[in-house]
């Protein structure tokens, strides 16, 4: 019979100590840590794999699953000596989600679980506080009302609210237990009032109930979101886990926090953290309270005056500090951490590897590769490539004018400008819109999550450093500053004030998630320097990857950008993207408005010297490395005018009248131009194009090499080829002009002519191909669609709906459908290496930027990848992990 339920702590395990995928990351931590003798409450977890057949089987449960979860909870009662539903003395349980991944705040958790009007008192006795009895179950009511029985949580929140202001209040600990004894009965009255039922009173019901809520929380619509958002199967599920309660709620010796062995923001080794005195885990992370720090240097280095827990709790941290050594040097990484301090017991509620920022992340593996504890290898895997993204793009600059509106707590760092939004779906549409927004809220909940995406950053009135806001913006690599606390935010007024000022949805804010600093209007940038640790783990990823990294690259900025990055070369310079200036846009006209090639050659002649000039510049930034240049690509119709006043212009330029123009256009009219008279269809219909093109490539290769010295390497590619006679002719047509160059200017150079395969035609038939390329460039943005049949610029409508239901994996756009694309790439580099075995292999479509899509490049035995100038980095990395992966 399969087994659903693994038990942990009080010396007794079912197994499955350290295993995520069938316990879940929380299960699998909390069984590991109660193996190595850390004090963890006993539990046990059903596993994953009953969260699928609990969606088969409608949410409900077997006996089975019944039958082992009674001897879960009899292990728990044996180890505590109390008993579930005891009103003398009650066990009480907390249920809480646990999945592989780490997904903050994204699905649900209940504490106090067993508490009823009976139990409340047998905990009171027991306790011998009536108070700390009564906070437990008015807790308990206000989360299972809004977690299982889905009611409007924020009743229950006013209800809280008034009872304070009643007695001239301002925190729910100043409330006495009569307080809280008939806060509970107008908790009851809310729940029969919008449940029409009352509150359950049989704990095995309550049970039940919280264990069906958490496995159901794995489809809620923002654990959906964050799992989209972060590439998590939803086919992996969640554990659920069920642990014996402490309390941190028991007065001035009880606390509870939350706390990192090192700074998640900036990596430093230093313990950090956050706690309370007198309070239960969602009062931290939820931002209800304002949290005390944990080490008496972080206290001081923030001016706050509370003190910290080495300060509060001097024994009690000394245990933790003691923890936090066994646990890092254990899992050999940054851990997170929750705890609980029960009456001076400290009590260890869960360890994960911390989220952290990029910055941290490099941080953290090259010192822990220093210190001995990791190897280089392991450093360079422990970086997500794609996080890079948060280090190569500009900051605020330290000169300009920073006109200050607050400053609140540093939760995650960079910078970002936008228009204010109060809601995330505000904050979705106006990001789709192409509007750059900062979301501010009094204080984010796992709902936001979607809003918080769409954001360049996100700014909160409450909550601390590991606030719900904090965690989800470092792992979104999105700036945040919280715990604004003289922000006054009106969400439905869509206002907020401070130190009488105002700022309205729609007003520019800029917001420095480094310093905290929140500022009106727009704050000029500063690009960043990559030096330090991440020049360091570039050095390491160099050393051990194979495959080479260019980059897309068709302007001087572009290319001087890629070679700060490391790129080595260009995979692909798209040249219609010069004919688009306007200094030669009226050249490019009048050469497609010429009705024989007469014509066509007297404007390709005005835009030979443009287009020299262009490569020129190009190939001096790349001098010694290799150019792929793609000649003209996109059907002719694209240059030519639209609007009527442009037709009118034109007309004028051209010397023809306005209909004639018009008539022309229609004429290149294309119902399907990505499948029409584009690509190397151009130039076997207009050859002088090309030839054009070429004659420019080889003498501004030739001008370059003779003033510097060291001679590009340019790289010819025809674009759309389907067959080897399409490539001959063009290849004719580039080495006419390069024999014709070397002849004038008395010297040659070194160049390769090629193709890019875009067409599965080209994939099958490239042994043939080969014949005459010199190398293969896979364009996989075009051969996505043409295998596919699937338009990238269309498909944001329905491939959404795609991945969701599992019909591809990714977007295929992203990330390479290997099944597909990825067998046609496979199938074209081996029928090219049979007929030339030493040709070059490389892919420069967007792909080339994705580390999945490497890792698969890395698999075929492709040379090269490119991406666009900001992801060199990130491909140089990720080129690395797929070589360190192979081993």
């Amino acid at each position: 019979m399969t087994q659903y339920v693994y038990r942990f702590g009080g010396g007794v395990s079912d197994g499955g100590k350290g295993d995520r995928n069938l316990l879940g990351g929380k299960g699998a931590n909390l069984a590991e840590m109660a193996s190595i003798g850390l004090p963890v409450p006993p539990g046990f977890t059903i596993s994953t794999d009953f969260c699928a057949v609990y969606y088969d089987e409608g949410g409900q449960f077997p006996q089975a699953l019944r039958d082992e979860v009674a001897t879960g909870l009899a292990h728990i009662e044996s180890v505590t000596g109390k008993t579930f539903g005891n009103p003398a003395d009650p066990l009480l349980v907390s249920v809480r989600s646990g999945a592989r991944a780490s997904m903050p705040g994204m699905m649900d958790t209940v504490l106090n679980l067993g508490l009823n009007d009976e139990t409340v008192e047998g905990l009171a006795n027991t306790s011998e506080d009536a108070r700390f009895a009564w906070d437990s179950y008015r807790r308990f009511i206000q989360m299972y009302a809004d977690v299982v029985l889905e009611l409007d949580h924020g009743a229950f929140e006013e209800a809280l609210e008034i009872a304070k202001e009643d007695q001239g209040f301002t925190l729910d600990t100043e409330l006495s237990a009569d307080d809280l004894k008939a806060l509970v009965a107008e908790y009851k009255g809310l729940v029969e009032k919008q449940w029409g039922k009352p509150f359950p009173q049989d704990v095995h019901d309550q049970l039940w109930g919280a264990v069906g809520a958490v496995f159901g929380s794995w489809q809620s619509e923002r654990a959906k979101v964050y799992r989209r958002l972060n590439d998590i199967p939803g086919g992996w599920g969640t554990a659920v886990n069920i642990q014996a309660m402490v309390f941190g709620n028991m007065g001035d010796t009880s606390a509870t926090g939350v706390a990192f062995t090192r700074d998640p923001s900036k990596g430093d080794r230093a313990y950090y953290g956050e706690f309370l005195i007198n309070a239960q885990g969602e009062d931290v992370v939820a931002g209800i309270r304002t949290p005390q720090y944990l080490t008496k240097t972080a206290r001081e280095d923030a001016g706050a005056k509370p003190a910290s827990m080495e300060e509060a709790m001097p024994e009690v941290y000394g245990q933790l500090a003691d923890v936090f050594d066994t646990l890092e040097n254990h899992y050999r990484d940054m851990q997170d951490i929750e705890f609980t301090v029960e009456k001076t017991k400290l009590w260890m509620l869960q360890t994960r590897s911390g989220k952290r920022t990029a910055k941290a992340a490099l941080k953290i593996a090259v010192d822990m590769a220093n210190e001995g504890l990791i190897t280089r290898e392991e450093a360079i895997l422990r970086i997500d490539p794609m996080a890079l993204d948060q280090l190569l793009h500009p900051t605020l600059d330290p000169k300009a004018h920073r006109d200050v509106l607050t400053k609140g707590l540093p939760a995650s760092p960079g910078a970002a400008s936008g228009s204010v939004v109060f809601d995330a779906d505000t904050a979705e549409k106006k990001a789709a819109d192409g509007v750059a927004v900062i979301l501010v809220r009094t204080e984010t909940s796992p709902e936001d999550i979607h809003g918080m995406h769409a954001a360049k950053g996100i700014l909160t009135a409450r909550g601390g450093m590991t606030s719900h806001a904090a965690v989800v913006a470092r792992g979104m690599g999105r700036p945040c500053v919280s715990g604004a606390g003289t922000l006054s935010i009106d969400a439905k007024a869509k206002i907020m004030r401070c130190g009488g000022r105002e700022v309205k949805e729609g007003d520019l804010l800029t917001i420095d998630g480094t310093t905290g600093e929140v500022m009106i209007g727009a704050v000029a940038t500063v690009q960043p320097e990559l030096s330090g640790d991440f020049a360091t783990l570039m050095v390491w990823a160099d050393e051990v990857r194979r495959l080479k990294v260019r980059a897309n690259a068709e302007t001087p900025e572009d290319c001087r950008v890629a070679r700060e990055f490391g790129a080595e070369g260009v995979g692909l310079c798209r040249t219609e993207h010069m004919f688009f200036e306007s200094s030669r846009i009226t050249n490019v006209r009048q050469m497609i408005l010429a009705t024989d090639e007469k014509g066509r050659r007297v404007a390709l002649e005005k835009l030979l010297p443009e287009q020299r000039k262009d490569f020129t510049e190009i190939l001096e930034v790349m001098a010694g490395l290799p150019v792929t240049i793609r000649l003209l690509d996109p059907p002719l119709h694209e240059f030519l005018p639209h609007e009527e006043a442009e037709f009118a212009e034109v007309a004028t330029a051209a010397g023809i009248d306005v209909d004639t123009l018009k008539r022309r256009a229609a004429e290149l009219h294309e119902f399907n131009p990505m499948l029409g008279h584009r690509g190397c269809r151009l130039g076997v219909t207009y050859p002088e194009i090309y030839e054009m093109q070429a004659r420019a490539i080889f003498e501004a290769a030739v001008d370059v090499a003779e003033k510097s010295g060291a001679a590009p390497i340019p790289e010819v590619m025809i674009p759309l080829v389907a067959t080897r006679r399409e490539l001959e002719l063009m290849k004719a047509v580039v080495d006419k002009a390069a024999q014709a160059v070397f002849a004038e200017k008395g010297r040659t150079i070194e160049y390769l002519v090629g193709t890019m395969i875009e067409l599965p035609r080209a994939a099958l038939r490239a042994g043939d191909i080969a014949e005459v390329g010199e190398f293969f460039s896979f364009g996989t943005n075009d051969l996505t669609q043409t295998t596919l049949g699937v338009s990238r610029d269309d498909a944001s409508r329905f491939l959404g709906a795609y991945v969701e239901q599992g019909i591809y994996a990714k977007d295929p756009f992203v990330s390479i459908d290997v099944e597909g694309v990825g067998e046609l790439i496979e199938i074209a580099a081996e029928r090219g290496r049979q007929t030339r075995p030493a040709i070059k292999l490389g892919i420069c479509g967007e792909h080339g930027g994705d580390p999945a899509s490497i890792a698969f490049c890395e698999k075929v035995g492709l040379d090269y990848v490119s991406a666009s100038p900001y992801r060199v980095p990130i491909a140089r990395l990720a080129a690395a992990q797929a070589a360190l992966s192979k081993k």
